[in-house]
């Protein structure tokens, strides 16, 4: 595969000539080869000879194996070197799109307003609060940059103040393992207590009396979220009491406030069903007790305010419903009450409750609304919305007295947005909008929303945007989709994406099945044994748009990561002729040899989304696409696979075994690239701008490969 052509660069993506891509001088070397260990896995009809198994090292200490890493890296950065010039453009021109200093919107806590800060040219937020209505009280409480100074990665996942309002407690990774170290120190100063909790997982809850703090403690090898345990402030974490044990481990365990702030709420959820503990925060040493109790395939969420809680369940309601019920019978479901029951095709994904009203996020054939229903559930109005298709969130709004509803909006060509709306007059305020430095003018963009009819008669929408000024046809596409967990991908404001939409591309959303753009069932419809519906949507959804001239069908880059980066390799092996490059971020494509091994992290808890391979059916099913399982001797895109050695999530050993065996089966000479951070996992790097680096890679990689005309 030859870069791409000096003069294309110059006429056809508005390219300067100190952007292109130097032609490469020196000859490339070979790339790496792994050595190959037959090594027999699983047992009876379930064996299998991995090769590569060697690769997976738990201490990620073996020489040989980071040996075989630096070895890829540097084949990597030496395919890629003529880019370098290109890749410095990208960055700054990404970077340079971010204000200087960042403020996000005060959030009224008590008597002060909390805000977040990016001063000008630091990788990390500054946390920040002043006396409502007195700006000119701000103190720090976080300042993260100083925390992050002696170390290569550093995040902060979460922080919750004492009521009083003078301690923070907060959670750091300092490895990208997402295995937490709770600290805690003064607010408005550098005082630590010597408090030090380690092994926990990011949420956090204190008593109302603030002298306890209530933590979840992560399984030490599974890193599943499986204990709660409540400190007392002061004290050794070898005194900390044990308060509930989670003992299925296909569950997880998160720790909240009840809106009302009279509970501390311990959701236990898995794939299909949802358990809510309670503890008063008034009488921390009482033992939790069920909001309701668990049952198979029932999952809702809980809201406490005044006497009452508020239910979103999918009690026979797969698309859900809101109830109520006294706090005294809560345990009674045959006490809770309907208050609002949508139409069946209506599915509702979020609400909040107000003293004397209730709004939800509704989606409603693939399009988001927010609607207000009074307190007998009758709706009211909906909130305008003047961008379609757009990504709406319902923003933090803690004052349950309030008639105001704040609330978030971004669309694929409208930045990121903080908007307040007034339930009394009706009228929308824009309380900020993401500021995009430079020449972003968003009349320059036009978004579209379209729908193709799959193989099995499903409509599935894509989400597009194209800079409408440029008038190359057909464009050069970058598709992306996730498709699973019921995680829906909206159309957000990237604005990294820009550097590719001012260079003639189009950026597309295939909204596959996995997902719940349409509803619970699109959910249902894209996992298990229904999985491969997720591929096939991808892949068709890739063929339409080069039919109908919106994308350019020798120019099709396909890109995912996590389980999106599972349907990238799925699409490899399945439909290479398709793309002109793929871009696999930490994809999980060990499918099978992952979820037979409980002692990786998270495998339990995600039989209900993938399969048990324990099962025969399951089993059978799984292999049947596991990408690294159907590497088979065909020609592949050119390719870009990046991982983190510290991924928690998908193990760097995942991506390093496929392209191990991709390298040695795949019958092409086009650019097979695995690019391993060294430093970081899942999230990649933890710095503001840093993390760009890797998409200033993604995006010279695609452009270095462009297919020009014959």
């Amino acid at each position: 595969m030859q870069p791409i052509s000096f003069l294309l660069l110059l006429t056809g993506f508005g390219l300067t000539a100190c952007d292109a891509p130097s032609k490469i001088q020196d000859p490339i070397s070979a790339p790496p080869v792994a050595e190959q260990v037959p090594t027999w896995i699983g047992a009876g009809d379930q064996r299998r000879l991995d090769e590569y198994y060697w690769i997976r090292d738990d201490e990620r200490s073996d020489p040989k194996v980071l040996a075989l890493l630096a070895a890829e890296n540097a084949y990597g950065q030496q395919l890629m070197a003529h880019t370098e010039r290109l890749q410095t453009t990208l960055f700054q021109e990404i970077t340079n799109r971010l204000p200087k200093k960042d403020a996000t919107v005060p959030i009224a806590l008590g008597g002060y307003q909390y805000y977040r800060v990016f001063e000008p040219g630091l990788e990390h937020p500054i946390y920040k609060r002043f006396l409502n209505d007195n700006p000119d009280t701000s103190e720090v409480v976080l300042d993260v940059n100083q925390l992050a100074q002696s170390f290569d990665y550093f995040a902060v996942g979460n922080w919750v103040v004492n009521p009083a309002q003078d301690l923070i407690a907060y959670a750091e990774d300092t490895l990208s393992r997402r295995i937490y170290t709770l600290r805690i120190k003064a607010v408005g100063s550098d005082i630590s207590q010597p408090d030090v909790i380690t092994g926990a997982a990011p949420s956090m809850a204190w008593s109302q009396d603030g002298q306890s703090l209530f933590y979840i403690k992560k399984h030490p090898q599974t890193l599943l979220e499986h204990e709660v345990y409540r400190h007392q402030l002061g004290t050794d974490q070898s005194q900390d009491q044990l308060v509930y044990r989670e003992t299925d481990p296909t569950f997880s365990l998160w720790l909240e406030e009840s809106r009302s702030k009279a509970f501390i709420f311990i959701r236990a959820s898995s794939t299909e069903s949802t358990e809510i503990l309670i503890i008063p925060r008034k009488t921390p040493l009482a033992a939790p007790y069920p909001l309701l109790a668990r049952t198979d395939q029932h999952e809702y969420r809980a809201r406490h305010l005044k006497d009452h809680f508020y239910l979103l369940t999918n009690d026979a309601a797969p698309n859900y419903r809101l109830m109520r019920v006294e706090a005294k019978h809560a345990g009674d479901q045959s006490a809770w009450e309907p208050v609002i029951t949508p139409d069946p095709g209506t599915f509702i994904e979020d609400f909040e409750v107000f003293d004397t009203f209730i709004v939800t996020k509704e989606i409603e054939a693939g399009i988001a609304r927010l609607r207000i229903y009074d307190q007998s559930g009758q709706p009211t109005r909906d909130i305008p919305i003047q961008d379609i298709p757009a990504t709406l969130n319902l923003s933090a709004n803690p004052d349950a007295t309030s008639t105001v509803i704040r609330y978030e909006l971004s669309s694929l060509k409208t930045p990121d947005s903080t908007l307040a709306f007034n339930t009394e007059t009706g009228d929308t305020q824009l309380l900020k909008q993401a500021q995009v430095d430079g020449s972003f003018n968003p009349d320059h963009y036009t978004t579209e929303y379209h729908t193709f009819g799959a193989s099995d008669g499903a409509e599935v929408p894509i989400s597009l945007v194209y800079n409408h000024t440029l008038k190359r046809q057909p464009r050069p596409a970058y598709l992306y989709a996730y498709g699973s967990y019921g995680y829906s991908t909206e159309p957000y404001f990237r604005s990294s994406s820009l550097s590719l939409l001012d260079r003639g591309f189009v950026f597309a959303i295939i909204h596959v099945r996995g997902g719940q753009e349409l509803g619970r069932q699109w959910y249902e419809q894209g996992r298990l044994q229904q999985k491969k519906n997720t591929f096939t949507d991808f892949i068709e959804g890739s063929r339409y748009l080069a039919a109908t001239g919106l994308a350019d069908p020798n120019n099709l880059f396909a890109a995912g990561g996590s389980a999106g980066g599972l349907l990238m390799g799925v699409i490899a092996n399945e439909a290479p002729e398709v793309y002109q490059g793929i871009i696999a971020k930490v994809p999980f494509v060990d499918v099978v040899t992952t979820m037979l091994d409980d002692s990786i992290p998270l495998t339990t808890s995600e039989y209900r989304e993938w399969g048990d391979p324990r099962i025969a059916a399951d089993y059978d099913y799984m292999l049947s696409y596991s990408p690294y399982d159907q590497v088979k001797a065909q020609n592949y895109p050119n390719m870009l696979v990046t991982t983190g050695l510290h991924d928690s999530q998908v193990q760097y050993f995942e991506p390093a075994k496929w392209v191990a065996r991709l390298r040695r089966l795949k019958t092409d000479a086009n650019h097979l690239i695995l690019d391993t951070d060294m430093a970081s996992g899942h999230s990649g790097p933890s710095g503001r701008y840093e993390r760009y680096r890797k998409t200033a890679l993604e995006y010279a990689f695609i452009l270095d490969h462009l297919k020009t005309a014959p």
